[in-house]
């Protein structure tokens, strides 16, 4: 990656939005699990001392899939970013300048999978624990301490989930069954699944997928911010980030 790279605050980010058993985040490593085929992957990410690069670990997963997970920690870790163009823009914005010259090398700490973001935010920290605790397959015991799998769109949706509220569950179910029956597909394209989310769950579900989920640096998924924002075009993501970080 290009220096600096505020690692304490990416740490904190992914830590803040953790899943529980499913992923686990300390000052020194991100690890998670995933299911690739039929094997369970255990993945941790750690930085490496001297050096700007992180180190991605992989056990259980075939050789044939290490690119893609390997792109996908990439995108969660925000590598691909240049902290100088961001902050170029963002420091003209008198209250996070002071920011970005204490904490440089701001990164958008992001989700592993967008459907897992997106039932994040529709359910709540504490609802998703219970969607995991309730529908994720247990794992074999590991280093990580990791228990569960993030259960799948078929497995939520046979469910008849209840407990997070009747609005909240009507949106999950519906955005469960879309995502079930391929009318909202991560994998295509990104402004096809974000218009879904929108009709789903609003503007700001689609636009919080977007920057965590999808990695798209100017979403903005604070509306009260919208007009302040159009000065951190094209970063209103890290702006966002930025704030909440202030705050």
């Amino acid at each position: 990656y290009r220096p600096p790279y505020d690692w304490p605050g990416l740490a904190a980010g992914l830590a803040a939005r953790a899943i529980p058993g499913v992923e686990r985040v300390d000052t020194h490593s991100y690890a998670r699990a995933v299911r690739i085929g039929d094997a369970v992957a255990i993945l941790r990410v750690e930085p490496i001392p001297g050096e700007h690069a992180l180190l991605l670990r992989v056990r259980g997963a075939p050789a044939s899939a290490l690119l893609a997970l390997s792109s996908t920690a990439r995108r969660v870790f925000d590598l691909a970013a240049d902290p100088h163009a961001i902050a170029a823009v963002l420091r003209r914005d008198r209250e996070l300048a002071p920011l970005l010259r204490r904490r440089p090398g701001l990164r958008v700490p992001g989700a592993w999978d967008a459907f897992e973001c997106a039932v994040r935010e529709i359910a709540g920290p504490a609802g998703t624990a219970r969607i995991v605790r309730k529908l994720g397959e247990a794992i074999p015991a590991n280093d990580e301490g990791l228990t569960h799998l993030f259960p799948a769109p078929a497995l939520i949706a046979a469910a008849g989930l209840g407990g997070i509220g009747r609005a909240r569950a009507a949106r999950l179910n519906r955005l469960v069954r879309e995502a079930k029956d391929g009318s909202l597909d991560f994998d295509g394209p990104a402004d096809a699944a974000l218009g879904r989310l929108a009709a789903i769950g609003g503007e700001c579900l689609a636009a919080t997928v977007a920057l965590y989920g999808l990695g798209e640096p100017d979403a903005l998924p604070t509306p009260a911010l919208v007009a302040r924002a159009e000065a951190w075009r094209p970063w209103r993501g890290y702006g966002c980030l930025a704030v909440s970080t202030r705050a």
